[in-house]
């Protein structure tokens, strides 16, 4: 009996192998990396080859994703509005061969960003275009495969000429990943699924799947659609077979249900996936398999009460960003974002505005790994254009500035559904944004407000900014009505976007970022929309709260401060804040040479941090903090008190902690006025300096939450301490001497050997008693052996202009950063650095 139930379990066993094997074999034969072995070649102008393919012997070499335009130096004569990067026009040709085994089977490519302007051929076979550089698109190769089984080649060609299209860096070329998918006659379709959770609790979860599949066959086809429910350790926890048919050439959407019981709930602590892993099957053969990861959560936005995730009040505690990394330009490897988002984890941010546009697929499924609430963004035009070298209006019409409201009328949908089909199975998204800041372009909004009355300034915003409406809502609906609007309504725009959301996804809510809230209150565009947000107009929360109460606002664009957070904080319903901007970005930099971005909060280009991260943790973090920050009076809005010593603001504007942009140091000359700030959430903070206290500082004196002292400059230590007896924080700043030595560290010792894993490599300047110095500079050459690429230095400064990729770059806070990627090869890397007059360490790294 025994050996009975034994045989019988290990033939269970086989079979539980096999199907993990034949569902793992499946996956692989659907999807295929096809970043590897492409050829690239600038073009000096903007034609159009008539015969295709290309010749590309005498081509250059390169993996995807690929940016051509962070590999220039930067120009002065360039735009600022990209970071003084150009653009250009370049070809990409890919050689490549289909396997005999997959003849007869559907063969599509999927590109996943390219920016922009982009036409695709295979073979000379025009497949087509996609003028968006941020929308996702693919193509049915099919048709144009050679059917001898001589080799293929896919062109595309990229037309960025108009290189200052946006008001920010977008990159140029095949930026983002490249997959070829191969599928039967009978499959399920790229983004062919979508999954839901409509019913969620502790005990018990509905998960309503979604799955199209495709019959390419000109006969009627009966199937088997089988979906397991996998949770993180590998167990099914929840099945569905059903037998179906589908009609020859036709596309079918059928709807599967599954009780998840005892779910783990995806949250931004723990951010639990289950993977639902769909199979066809015909005539007891596999035919495609598809796997759509996802989360069961429940979130829930309510006016006047704000926003539940899995039935807990949580806050929006936001950033945006841009979507470049730095050095790699808008190619950014998971790795970097991985470590760029890990230390935005650590000072409390949950939750992520894609500034301005879509993101990758790649960086969502880190959000979806590590817990961040996305709002995903999906342009900054509609009808009418912006200024790219500002903002606003359209104010320049020359060519490198023609963007995408060239394109909206005829792509803005097929963008948007492209879109929502890649991205609505993230747990991560939670709102979908359907523009930022448009009512710039449409100028009747800003006169109608009362405060701009210039026709020939439209800049002139008088005291907009800080100030009420200056008319009543009926008052300002009056206004609207009897102005004319011109062309295009904004509302109306606004309105047909809504519902092409909706139509895909009516399980999240919209927002747009609104800049003229009360125009657009009155005008119908806020209630286009599910939740109005507001771009720097906390002032006018509390009216619009009175006004309309049904109506849901919070703040989706704000300077980061203090009182941005208390406007969270204060105001009921109010869920979110999103500073701008979280990290450094190329470009919005009009005539400030040498600066090439934007000057962020909390982490600089190089993913260094800045004091923006030690102040924004001890408002998030709910765990003691500290840390000190220094910087001259006389560099500061404040004076010194003659009487009592303290600090008196000499300026009437708001208290800023992002004023001073305080330094990481105590070296400054004798006797110099310093003020030192503490950052901290506790309390009372005591400020020592070599072992003298010199006061005690309450929050309730700190009206933007930082403690200040004026401190003649000596030499020495600062040390700051909060808390009580026996559970202390502390942090210290010690005078540094002049640098010895360059200490190099490493985030990554391994590497795998895949083409993508990267290793930050930083070069830190240290004094003979191992300080970091901050306040000396140093040219460092950094020198590599292995088999790895480097793809290039940085070191964090706004206004460096060094070339990234390159192994030699000058120091800035006494720091630099060298970026190395792995090859397809095992290999042991050695990192070196020289400078002048000063030693360092090496670092190994293996590969493999």
């Amino acid at each position: 009996m025994m050996q009975n139930i034994k045989t019988k379990r290990i033939a269970f066993l086989l079979l539980l192998a096999l199907f993990a094997n034949v569902t793992m074999v499946a996956q692989e034969q659907r999807e295929q990396d096809f970043n590897f072995d492409w050829k690239f070649q600038l073009q000096k102008d903007t034609k159009i080859a008539t015969k295709l393919p290309l010749n590309d012997a005498d081509w250059r070499e390169v993996r995807l994703p690929h940016d051509w335009s962070v590999e220039f130096s930067f120009d002065k004569t360039k735009e600022g509005a990209t970071g003084y990067l150009d653009g250009g026009v370049a070809w990409y040709q890919k050689h490549f061969s289909i396997p005999k085994s997959d003849s007869g089977k559907k063969v599509y490519i999927l590109f996943d960003g390219v920016y922009n302007n982009a036409k695709f051929w295979l073979n000379g076979k025009l497949l087509g275009e996609n003028p968006y550089g941020y929308s996702p698109t693919y193509f049915d190769l099919t048709p144009f495969l050679t059917k001898d089984g001589s080799p293929n080649v896919i062109s595309v060609h990229v037309d960025h000429s108009r290189y200052a299209d946006n008001r920010w860096y977008s990159g140029s070329g095949i930026y983002r990943n490249v997959k070829l998918i191969t599928t039967n006659k009978l499959h399920i379709p790229v983004w062919g699924t979508f999954v839901t959770t409509p019913e969620v609790s502790k005990e018990k979860a509905k998960v309503q799947l979604k799955v199209k599949v495709a019959n390419d066959f000109s006969a009627s086809n009966t199937f088997e659609l089988a979906t397991k429910i996998i949770d993180e350790k590998g167990a099914v926890v929840a099945q569905q077979n059903n037998s179906l048919k589908i009609k020859g050439n036709t596309n079918t959407e059928f709807t599967q249900l599954f009780a998840v019981a005892n779910p783990k709930l995806w949250d931004i602590e723990t951010p639990t996936r289950y993977k639902a892993i769909t199979t066809l099957s015909s005539k007891g053969k596999v035919v495609d398999q598809y796997t759509t990861p996802f989360g069961i959560r429940k979130i829930e936005f309510k006016a006047g009460e704000g926003f539940f995730l899995n039935g807990k009040s949580t806050y929006m505690k936001g950033i945006c960003i841009h979507h470049d990394g730095g050095l790699v330009g808008a190619a950014v490897p998971e790795g970097v974002w991985r470590r760029r988002l890990t230390l935005l984890k650590e000072c409390g941010v949950n939750a992520i505005r894609t500034s301005h546009n879509p993101f990758s697929e790649e960086f969502l499924n880190l959000c979806d790994e590590m817990g961040f609430l996305v709002q995903n963004e999906l342009f900054d035009e509609f009808d009418l254009p912006k200024d790219k070298r500002q903002n606003y209006h359209d104010r320049h019409d020359d060519y490198i500035t023609r963007g995408y409201t060239e394109h909206f009328q005829k792509w803005g949908k097929s963008d948007l559904t492209r879109t929502l089909l890649r991205d609505r199975n993230h747990p991560s998204v939670v709102q979908w944004s359907i523009g930022n800041e448009i009512e710039w372009t449409y100028l009747h909004y800003r006169y109608i407000s009362g405060f701009w009355k210039d026709e020939n300034n439209p800049q002139n915003a008088g005291d907009y900014w800080g100030s009420l409406p200056m008319y009543s809502p009926e008052e300002l609906k009056k206004r609207y009505d009897g102005w004319d609007k011109g062309k295009y309504i904004l509302t109306e725009t606004a309105q047909r976007l809504n519902k092409w959301v909706k139509e895909l996804d009516d399980t999240r809510p919209t927002t747009a970022n609104l800049i003229l809230p009360q125009v657009s209150h009155v005008s119908g565009y806020a209630d286009a929309v599910d939740i109005a947000g507001y771009s720097y107009r906390n002032v006018i929360i509390p009216w619009a709260q009175k006004h309309f109460p049904t109506k849901q606002v919070t703040i989706n664009e704000c300077p980061g401060t203090w009182d941005d957070w208390k406007q969270v904080l204060e105001n009921q319903g109010v869920f979110s804040m999103f500073m701008w901007t979280g990290i450094d970005y190329l470009g919005e930099a009009h005539n400030d040479w040498p600066q090439k971005g934007w000057d962020g909060d909390l982490l600089d280009f190089a993913g260094f941090k800045k004091q923006g991260w030690n102040y924004f943790k001890s408002l998030w973090v709910n765990t003691p903090n500290i840390a000190i920050g220094t910087t001259l009076v006389k560099d500061s809005e404040f004076k010194v008190d003659e009487l009592s010593g303290k600090l008196i603001q000499t300026s009437k504007k708001e208290l800023k902690w992002n004023n001073s942009r305080a330094n990481f140091h105590w070296n400054y000359s004798p006797g110099e006025m310093v003020i030192v700030e503490v950052s901290s959430n506790l309390a009372q903070v005591e400020l020592f300096l070599n072992g003298r206290s010199l006061g005690v500082r309450s929050m309730s004196e700190c009206p933007d939450r930082i403690f200040r002292w004026a401190v003649p400059y000596q030499a020495g230590t600062l040390t700051a301490k909060a808390g009580f007896d026996g559970a202390e924080v502390k942090a210290e700043l010690k005078t540094t001497s002049e640098p010895v030595k360059i200490r190099l560290t490493t985030d990554q010792t391994q590497l795998k050997a895949d083409g993508y894993d990267v290793a930050h490599v930083i070069a830190q300047l240290v004094d003979k008693d191992g300080n970091e110095v901050t306040t000396s500079e140093a040219k460092l050459t950094f020198d590599v052996k292995g088999e790895v690429k480097v793809l290039g230095v940085d070191n964090g400064w706004n206004k460096s202009i060094q070339d990234y990729q390159t192994n030699t770059v000058e120091t800035h806070n006494g720091h630099a950063l060298l970026l190395i990627q792995s090859l397809r090869k095992g290999s042991n890397v050695s990192v070196n650095v020289t400078a002048k007059g000063l030693k360092s360490n090496a670092i190994a790294i293996e590969i493999k």
